[in-house]
């Protein structure tokens, strides 16, 4: 298997943008018609994200072992979309007449044979996982909403409880699926510890365009039917040694795993072993502080501080700025371990100015699965 070769043979074909999505669904679907229900009804969203990433992925397999964790993950997740092992051989016969249409005479039998070779260990390392994972655990766990709670005009905190129990540590996340939006997955955090009655509260915030988020946010109500994902992420996480002093950083709903790590410390009995915790929550105007009086009473714990921040209301008596910034520039934090959770524009910035402030990279936890190739993508 030639590394630069596929490498280079992505390149080129990624030079044809959209095209290269529009080939490689047509091809799929006329070839294999059963495959076209585990996708969305509307594919406006999906776009390149499933030819895109297996490209990327695919053609940098000669580095498989610094990614098989995310693979294994993918292949567990896929089992929630029904993917069989013969959708995988489906998909891969797609990708391959992809490449061959638009790198033409480029397209040797040497580079056929290299493309097959790669594709065929992503897809084994992605079945196995996948078939280990159903051995344990259900592809996907039914829920019902038992409670919605519209905290702020582009908030919904919405309550679900499993049928069967979910597993999960706080800062993990599950992947939701609404009756309003089939076949279309998004992740969420739950912002509780477990508890025990296995009920899971998840912050729904409204994203502007957002597939899901609208009809999550505007719909849900009592009653209905949901579908969640296993526990995905083991990084956004409190630190093995417990007694460590945090800082957290949230922007936005990015404050939910934060807010369950707090109630996880809160269930201590033993205030030694709970660590100094100074929480920045920034949002763009103070109505969007969803959280703000219930943080605002935990601070009364000697153990915990608040910051609320506010960015784009210059009249707001508080904090105002990006809350990374503001976070940064309370520094140094000095032996603390740095949580971040938000916007990918948000924990970037955060990190940067974080490091730039002095705190060392190691020491700052952020959440990201990767790019995804499920059908129903993350929207």
């Amino acid at each position: 298997m030639d590394p630069a070769a596929l490498k280079n043979s992505w390149a080129l074909v990624a030079k044809s943008g959209d095209e290269v999505p529009l080939f490689f669904y047509s091809h799929l679907f006329l070839s294999h018609p059963e495959v076209r229900e585990m996708f969305p009804v509307s594919m406006a969203a999906q776009r390149d994200k499933l030819v895109g990433a297996l490209g990327a992925v695919v053609s940098n397999a000669a580095q498989l072992d610094e990614v098989v964790p995310f693979l294994q993950q993918l292949g567990r997740d896929h089992r929630r979309f029904s993917v069989i092992a013969e959708h995988y051989s489906a998909v891969g016969a797609s990708l391959l007449a992809t490449l061959q249409h638009f790198l033409g005479a480029s397209w040797t039998s040497e580079l056929a044979a290299d493309w097959a070779e790669a594709y065929g260990l992503v897809a084994t390392v992605m079945v196995q996982a996948a078939e280990e994972s159903a051995e344990e655990t259900p592809a996907w766990w039914p829920g019902e909403v038992l409670g919605v709670d519209r905290r702020t005009m582009d908030v919904t905190i919405v309550q679900i409880r499993p049928e069967q129990p979910l597993t999960y540590q706080p800062g993990q996340s599950v992947a939701l699926e609404i009756p309003y939006r089939p076949r279309r997955w998004r992740y969420f955090s739950p912002a509780n510890a477990p508890r025990d009655d296995g009920s899971i509260e998840l912050h729904i915030g409204l994203v502007p365009g957002g597939q899901v988020s609208g009809p999550a946010v505007r719909s849900l109500k009592k009653g209905d039917p949901v579908r969640l994902g296993a526990p995905v992420g083991d990084t956004l996480k409190l630190p093995d040694d417990g007694r460590r002093n945090l800082l957290m950083v949230a922007g936005g709903t990015g404050l939910a795993p934060l807010r369950a790590m707090l109630e996880q410390l809160d269930r201590r009995t033993q205030p030694a072993d709970i660590p100094m915790v100074h929480l920045f929550h920034g949002a763009r105007m103070p109505w969007n502080l969803y959280e703000h009086q219930q943080l605002t009473r935990l601070a009364k714990r000697p153990w915990f501080s608040y910051t609320p921040v506010v960015s784009d209301d210059r009249s707001y008596p508080g904090q105002r700025g990006l809350v990374g910034s503001v976070a940064a520039e309370h520094g140094p934090w000095t032996g603390h371990t740095a949580l971040v959770c938000g916007s990918p524009a948000m924990v970037a910035h955060t990190v940067d100015e974080l490091t730039g402030a002095g705190t060392p990279a190691a020491e700052i936890r952020i959440e990201s699965f990767g790019t995804t190739t499920s059908p129903g993508g993350q929207q």
